[in-house]
């Protein structure tokens, strides 16, 4: 049976795309990694470079992948050979696609770190410690083999679950329920957070710009920041796209995706640093902010129990809702270019990627611990971390560059317009700026995220 003759699955409503797009751009990044660079950088300068780098790089590559993924209604990589068969840009493709596997392996992996502080926050494991006893308890988290992996695999297993039903029946099914869900979690904790005795010190922290905080440094991290919270680059938006139908406006789309995951993203801050504040916590803790201090914060909150149940819930269905479209993109191949039955495809591709992701899992355990990949030039690290690295440093960015470049350069003017229009009925003023920044602005500030993270640039 050849299943590129079967109808392919698709969303079934606008808010079903928005839902699943918005689900898959709102992850661990805006709600962990956002609030903790917020913090090392200096709180709202850093912000509202944050946000032009949005508007400059995230806008136009996430509309350069809808479009991509609309025009061929094909996989990531099937896209690439539809839309310029017989060329190298095909590669393009297969970044996204080995980013996406790279990625959701250790992701899984933090993925289920939140589901084990579910459980801590349910028994009340951490009431009472104070930030190194729950320091402690984090270590031997992450460096039990049994705990490690066995949370890891529930995590999978959920995430397969939902990708298993299908486009509709499965990721556009569960997004309309956990992105409200989500929604709801974080406004209860910002109306926590802000009503706290002496929130006002963390409200000013986020809003009320300080420039001199501002360094070279600091705009590099939202330049990447910018991309990379967008799910951008791993084929993710160009492996949704290809659902999207053809009635839907994806410039408009774009813009409401976008706004989404940047809402979420402050609304993260704003349940966080008002409560750092109020409790003389350091902003710039780090990546221990969400699993060391805010346990050491919650503990000193009256019901500190049920804030750090919501928390770490809220966490979970971010990491969630991202990891179900990451497994897509693996998913999608298998069954477009491998012929393969779609429910074969999604136990295959979750078995490949948990396999790897147990290697990440156990590399901060006795079991791998001592097991390091070199790196260019000099040094090393573990597992975890090199794939993290290889991930964020090389595949995203040129994944990113590249995607940007073939809408701006290779694909007809006339093939984009008629896309981003759906032939004319969304008239798009705005269609010559869109691309002179997917053709200039954002691959040379992609440019230089890449060149600055491989080393070849330093700031």
């Amino acid at each position: 049976m050849d299943n590129n003759n079967v109808q392919r699955d698709g969303f079934s409503s606008r808010l079903g795309v928005l839902f699943a797009a918005a689900g898959s751009a709102i992850g661990l990044g805006n709600i962990w990694k956002f609030p903790y660079i917020t913090g090392v950088y200096g709180g709202a300068a850093f912000i509202l470079v944050y946000l032009v780098c949005i508007a400059l790089i995230g806008l136009p590559v996430m509309l350069s992948e809808f479009t991509i993924g609309r025009r061929a209604q094909k996989n990531a990589i099937g896209s690439f050979k539809k839309l310029a068969g017989g060329t190298p840009w095909f590669l393009t493709g297969w970044a996204g696609f080995l980013a996406a596997f790279t990625i959701l392996a250790f992701y899984g992996v933090v993925g289920g770190w939140t589901l084990d502080y579910i459980v801590k926050a349910l028994t009340g494991a951490y009431v009472g410690a104070d930030a190194d006893a729950i320091g402690g308890m984090f270590g031997a988290l992450i460096s039990s083999p049994v705990a490690t992996v066995g949370y890891q695999l529930v995590f999978m297993v959920l995430t397969a679950a939902i990708v298993y039903g299908g486009v509709k029946d499965g990721i556009e099914k569960y997004s309309k329920i956990l992105m409200p869900l989500l929604l709801v979690i974080i406004i209860i904790l910002d109306i926590r957070a802000v009503t706290l005795p002496g929130a006002g010190a963390g409200v000013a922290f986020l809003f009320t710009p300080d420039f001199s905080k501002l360094s070279a440094a600091a705009i590099l991290s939202a330049l990447g920041h910018a991309f990379f919270s967008l799910s951008l680059g791993m084929g993710t938006m160009i492996t949704y796209g290809s659902y999207i139908s053809k009635k839907e406006d994806l410039g408009s789309m774009t813009l409401q995706v976008t706004i989404a995951d940047t809402a979420i993203a402050l609304l993260a801050g704003l349940a966080i640093f008002p409560a750092v504040f109020a409790f003389g916590v350091e902003p710039a803790a780090g990546p221990g902010l969400v699993f060391i201090t805010l346990p050491a914060v919650f503990n000193q909150m009256a019901g500190g129990i049920i804030w750090g149940v919501l928390f770490f819930a809220l966490l979970a269905m971010a990491a969630l809702t991202s990891a179900i479209s990451i497994l897509e993109v693996v998913v999608a191949y298998l069954a477009e270019e491998m012929n393969m039955p779609r429910k074969k495809a999604t136990i295959y591709a979750a078995t490949a990627i948990t396999a790897l992701g147990v290697l990440a899992g156990l590399s901060y355990t006795p079991v791998l611990g001592d097991v390091m990949i070199p790196l260019p030039g000099s040094g090393s690290l573990p597992i975890f971390d090199w794939l993290d690295l290889f991930s964020a440093n090389y595949l995203l960015p040129l994944g990113g560059l590249f995607i940007s470049l073939f809408v701006g350069f290779k694909m007809k003017k006339e093939d984009v317009e008629d896309e981003v229009t759906n032939s004319g009925a969304h008239p798009a003023s705005w269609l010559g700026g869109y691309l002179f920044l997917a053709k200039f602005v954002a691959p040379i500030a992609i440019l230089i995220v890449f060149l600055n993270g491989v080393g070849v640039l330093k700031f």
